[in-house]
Formats: structure tokens, C-alpha cells, sequence
């Protein structure tokens, strides 16, 4: 039995990887929020960024914590194209479920339809991903841990929407962001405690890439998507702030009806001319 190491580089890599969890989760929850005071394409567009955002989000926290994961015995591969489809399946399924709550009347019903199919979308993210590792061995799973992993992902996406339906200051949606945070990573690290490796020594070469070719600089992409975008939300006006500004407008602005206009039966004096000599 191989021995697992979560921390290979000391406390770095979970401290990074739960800010990126937080960052993903403030600029969905933000998002939403924007999403339900708009209609039509706007509703559209800022949802579709949500669910890229939390999407992202969640991927970039789990390969980022993986970035310190470590095998006695064993290098690690990863497998690309599996790798890459959890990224997909983070960001499709979750904008399934961040629709669902976006669009839906029924607020109870699509909270729960949504929290659900949103919190199966990151266990099958984060369950993709542990297939795309490649190594010197057997891995296997505690089926217990596993299913409360999935548990715990359910219950942190279904909290995640509750508070993008009923949370909109941003204080509380920060403070919201920092307990989803929290729930996603406990999720990482329970489905990570759920796995075990019988180690087979091999002189033969793993296929895949390695963390620091493939991984690495994917997150760090992603990464800096995530705050590039979050600078765009944060300073973009929200739909208060733009009604403030045209009433505003409205209040400055000078009634050009009133320029030029008299009163009936008003005559202006005729100009009095100078004396001649």
C-alpha cells in the first residue's frame, strides 16, 4: 500500500486552491445576483458566467490541491483528454443547475433541482479527474467516503444557490463565498481520503503529463481568468446604480422645452436705437 501525501508542498497548495474555491464561488454567486435583476440576453450572459465561474472555479481548487498530491513509489501522470472533460463537465453541469435556479418560478423546486444536478457536477468533476491520474499501481475507493463526498457537494451547491437567490449585499455574499469555499474544498479532501493506491514498482514509463506540464499552467490560465473577470463584475454598475445614474441625468439635465418659450399675447419690446445727429 503506497503512502498518500495531500500536502507534498506544505500548506501552499490547499491554502491556494480554497481561494480559489472562494473566488469562484463569490464571482458565480455575484453573477446570479446581477442575472436575477435583468431579463432576456443580459439574464443570459450573466448567468452563462456564472456557471463558468463556479465551474472554473471548483476545477482550478481540485488541480491545485492535486499540484501537492504524492505517491510513495509511483510518479503521476495525467491523462489530457480526460483532465479536460472534467473541466467541461464542471462548467456544463453546473450551468445546468445555475439555469435552472436563474430562469425557474418555482423557487423552492428549481433550488433543489438545481442544487442537486449542481452538486453532482462537481463529484463527477472531481471524480473524473482522480480517473485521469495515471500511475504505477491499483487505486481504490472507500464507497463510504465517496458517497459523503457527494453528499457534501450537494449540500454546498444547493447552499451556494440559496444564497444567490436570498443574499445581495456583497458582505454577505463574501462571507457566503468563504463558506462554499470551505464546503468544496472538504469535499476535495474527503474524496481524496476515500482513495487508496497498491503500489506496483514499474521501470516503465507512465503516459500523460505531468502536473507542472499540463496541469500547472491550465490553472494558472484559469486562474487568472477568474480575477480578470471578477475585476470586470466588480467595477460593471449594478442595475441600481444605473437607474441612480440616469435619474441623475434626468435632475441635471436643462429642459430645452423651456428655452425660447413666452407666455400668450406676450411681446418682446421693440430695441430702442440711439439718436442721430
Amino acid at each position: 500500500m503506497g503512502h498518500l501525501d495531500h500536502a507534498a508542498l506544505g500548506w501552499l497548495t490547499p491554502a491556494l486552491s480554497y481561494a480559489m474555491a472562494c473566488v469562484g464561488a463569490a464571482l458565480g454567486l455575484r453573477c446570479t445576483v446581477r442575472a436575477r435583476d435583468t431579463t432576456g440576453r443580459s439574464r443570459r450572459n450573466w448567468l452563462l458566467t456564472a456557471a463558468s465561474a463556479i465551474g472554473t472555479g471548483i476545477w482550478t481548487m481540485h488541480f491545485v490541491a492535486m499540484l501537492g498530491f504524492g505517491v510513495t513509489g509511483t510518479d503521476i501522470r495525467y491523462d489530457v483528454p480526460l483532465t479536460v472533460l472534467s473541466l467541461v463537465v464542471a462548467m456544463a453541469v453546473v450551468g445546468v443547475g445555475v439555469f435552472v435556479v436563474g430562469h425557474g418560478m418555482d423557487r423552492p423546486r428549481s433550488l433543489l433541482i438545481g442544487g442537486l444536478t449542481t452538486g453532482v457536477g462537481v463529484a463527477s468533476m472531481h471524480y473524473l479527474g482522480m480517473a485521469a491520474l495515471r500511475l504505477h499501481g491499483e487505486i481504490r475507493f472507500d464507497p463510504v467516503l465517496v458517497v459523503l463526498s457527494v453528499a457534501i457537494a450537494v449540500v454546498a451547491a444547493t447552499a451556494a444557490l440559496w444564497a444567490a437567490l436570498n443574499i445581495h449585499s456583497p458582505a454577505a455574499v463574501a462571507l457566503a463565498s468563504l463558506v462554499m469555499g470551505a464546503a468544496v474544498s472538504s469535499m476535495h479532501y474527503t474524496g481524496m481520503f476515500a482513495v487508496h493506491v497498491q503500489v506496483s514498482p514499474s521501470g516503465t514509463g507512465l503516459p500523460g503529463a505531468t502536473a507542472m506540464q499540463f496541469v500547472f499552467p491550465l490553472a494558472v490560465g484559469l486562474g487568472s481568468y477568474l480575477f480578470v473577470t471578477a475585476a470586470f463584475v466588480a467595477l460593471s454598475p449594478t442595475a441600481e446604480e444605473r437607474a441612480a445614474y440616469a435619474s441623475a441625468g434626468r435632475l441635471t439635465e436643462p429642459d430645452e422645452r423651456a428655452v425660447d418659450v413666452a407666455p400668450p399675447g406676450f411681446r418682446a419690446p421693440r430695441p430702442v436705437r440711439a439718436p442721430t445727429r
